[in-house]
C-alpha cells in the first residue's frame, strides 16, 4: 500500500488515480496529523508526501513529518514532492532519509519510475551475498575478472539495482573498472536491447555541453551547418553513461539537473521540448560530496545522480584476484597477435600481488602487456616483471598494509591523515598536497578527526 500525504485535494485525486491505474493501493490523507495516525496503524510500503501544509513553504512541516514517521517505520521508502524552486527542501529531506525527490508538476513517467525503483530496491535491502558462481549463471559479467569478496559485494549489488531503473553513481580511483560496472549495469537490465552511449564529461567543453549533449538544429549558431542528434536523444531508451561528471563546470550542472529532474530537453534552435527516457549512470575519481561542502558542485545533482552508489574497491585491496587478472591479460595479448600461450612462475603471481598499482587494473595491464613485449619468453617469472618497472612493497610496507585490514574507512581515513603528518613534520600544505585535497577540506578532517598538531 503506497500513503499519499498532501493538503491539495484535486493532487491527492491525481496521484491516487495515477497509481491505482498502474496496479498500486493506495490511501491518501490530508495532512501530518492524519498521517501520524496512519501510519501509527497501517504498515505502508511506499509514502508519498509533500512538503510544505500552510501557507508557510519553509518546508520545515515536511521535515519535522518526515522525521515522525521515520520513527514508525524507519525502513520504509519516502518520496518527497516538491515546487522546483522549493527543490533545496527535497535535498534536506534526502539528508533526513528521503529516498527520492518529485518536482511539481510532476512527469507521470518519472514519478512511477521512482516509485517502483524505491518498491524494489526496499524488497532486495537485505538479499543475501552473491557467489561468482551464482553470479555466472543468473547475470552477464563475463567482462569483470575477479571472485575476491570486495569485488562480489560490489556485483552483489549491480545484480540487485540492474533491473530498476534508479540512476547510479559509481566511485573510485582511476582504473578501476568503472566502466566496466557502468556497462554490466546496462547489460542485465531490461534495457539491454537498447543503446548504451558513453560521454567523457571531463572532455566536453562548457561552449559545446548543449550541442554534445542536447543536439543542435541547423543554423542554431555559427558553424552549425548540419543537425547534430545529442547523446541523450541517442540513448533513449537505453542508458548514458556519464563519466568523470566530477570535471562538470557549475553552469552545466544545473542544465544537466534539468533533465534528470523532468526527463525532458530542448534541441539548441528548436523550442519543443523532447523527451528523454534515459537511465543515468554517473562515474567519478574524485570526492563529490567534498566538492559539495567546497561548493564546486551542486548538492542537488549529487543527490539526484546518487540514488544507488557503488565504489570500486583499488586494485591493491583485492590483491586474490591479481593472478586472475594478469593471467587474463596475458590470454588476451597472446590471442589478439597470435602467439602461443604466456605463463606464469608462482614467484611471478606472488610478486605481482605485491605491487602497489597506483594506476589499478589499467597499471596492471599495461606492465603484463610490456613484459610480454621485451622478454619475450613463454614462461614469466618475477625478475621479468621487476624488470619493466615494476616495484614492488617492501615488507614493511605489506606489514602496514595488513595491519589496515579491518578498520572503518573513518579510520583509514584518520590514519592516511596522521602519516602524512608525521612524514611532512606538520606542514599542512604538504600534508594537503599529499592527500590530493585543498587546505580548506584538510582543517575540516582534523576537526572531524578531533586531531591536534604537535607545538
Amino acid at each position: 500500500m503506497i500513503l499519499i500525504i498532501d493538503d491539495d485535494a484535486s493532487i491527492r485525486s491525481s496521484l491516487s488515480f495515477l497509481l491505482k491505474r498502474a496496479g498500486f493501493e493506495v490511501k491518501a490523507v490530508s495532512g501530518p496529523k492524519e498521517a501520524l495516525d496512519a501510519v501509527r496503524i497501517l504498515a505502508p510500503e511506499l509514502i508519498l508526501m509533500d512538503m510544505n501544509f500552510t501557507l508557510t513553504t519553509s518546508g520545515e512541516e515536511g521535515l519535522h513529518l518526515l522525521r515522525q514517521v521515520k520513527i514508525f517505520h524507519p525502513n520504509v521508502p519516502v518520496i518527497l514532492m516538491t515546487a522546483w524552486g522549493s527543490i533545496q527542501l527535497a535535498v534536506l529531506g534526502m539528508k533526513a532519509g528521503a529516498f527520492d525527490f518529485i518536482t511539481k508538476p510532476w512527469n507521470n513517467l518519472v514519478l512511477l519510475n521512482s516509485v517502483r525503483n524505491a518498491l524494489k530496491l526496499s524488497e532486495q535491502k537485505d538479499s543475501e551475498p552473491i557467489s561468482r558462481s551464482e553470479a555466472d549463471k543468473k547475470f552477464h559479467f563475463d567482462k569483470i575478472i575477479g571472485q575476491s569478496s570486495a569485488l562480489m559485494d560490489v556485483l552483489g549489488t549491480v545484480s540487485r539495482i540492474a533491473s530498476t531503473t534508479a540512476p547510479v553513481l559509481i566511485t573510485g580511483e582511476s582504473g578501476t573498472g568503472k566502466e566496466l560496472i557502468a556497462e554490466a549495469i546496462h547489460t542485465n537490465s531490461l534495457r539491454t536491447k537498447n543503446p548504451f552511449v558513453k560521454v567523457n564529461l571531463g572532455g566536453v567543453s562548457q561552449n559545446l555541453f548543449e550541442s554534445e549533449m542536447f543536439g543542435h538544429k541547423k543554423g542554431a549558431f555559427t558553424d552549425a551547418y548540419n543537425d547534430r542528434t545529442g547523446r541523450f536523444e541517442m540513448a533513449n531508451g537505453g542508458t548514458i553513461f556519464l563519466d568523470e561528471i566530477g570535471d562538470l563546470d557549475m553552469s552545466c550542472q544545473v542544465k544537466l539537473l534539468r533533465v534528470l529532474q523532468d526527463q525532458t530537453f530542448e534541441v539548441l534552435g528548436d523550442s519543443k521540448p523532447r523527451k528523454a527516457d534515459v537511465r543515468v549512470v554517473s562515474a567519478t575519481n574524485r570526492n563529490l560530496w567534498d566538492m559539495v561542502t567546497e561548493h564546486t558542485f551542486r548538492e542537488d545533482l549529487f543527490y539526484r545522480i546518487n540514488l544507488i552508489s557503488i565504489h570500486l574497491p583499488a586494485l591493491r585491496e583485492r590483491a586474490e584476484d591479481i593472478p586472475l587478472l594478469a593471467k587474463f591479460f596475458a590470454c588476451q595479448y597472446a590471442e589478439r597477435n597470435n602467439l602461443p600461450e604466456f605463463r606464469f612462475t608462482s614467484d611471478a603471481l606472488i610478486y605481482l600481488q605485491r605491487l602497489p598499482y597506483p594506476g589499478n587494473i589499467r597499471e596492471l595491464k599495461n606492465l603484463v602487456e610490456r613484459t610480454i613485449l621485451v622478454c619475450r619468453k613463454p614462461i614469466l617469472d618475477a625478475r621479468d616483471f621487476e624488470k619493466q618497472g615494476g616495484k614492488a612493497l617492501d615488507v614493511k610496507q605489506t606489514q602496514e598494509t595488513i595491519a589496515l585490514k579491518g578498520m572503518t574507512l573513518d579510520e583509514l581515513e584518520k590514519q592516511s591523515i596522521l602519516s602524512a603528518i608525521d612524514k611532512y613534520d606538520g606542514n599542512l600544505s604538504h600534508v594537503a598536497m599529499a592527500l590530493g585535497i585543498s587546505r580548506a577540506s584538510l582543517y575540516r578532517r582534523l576537526e572531524k578527526y578531533d586531531i591536534t598538531l604537535r607545538k
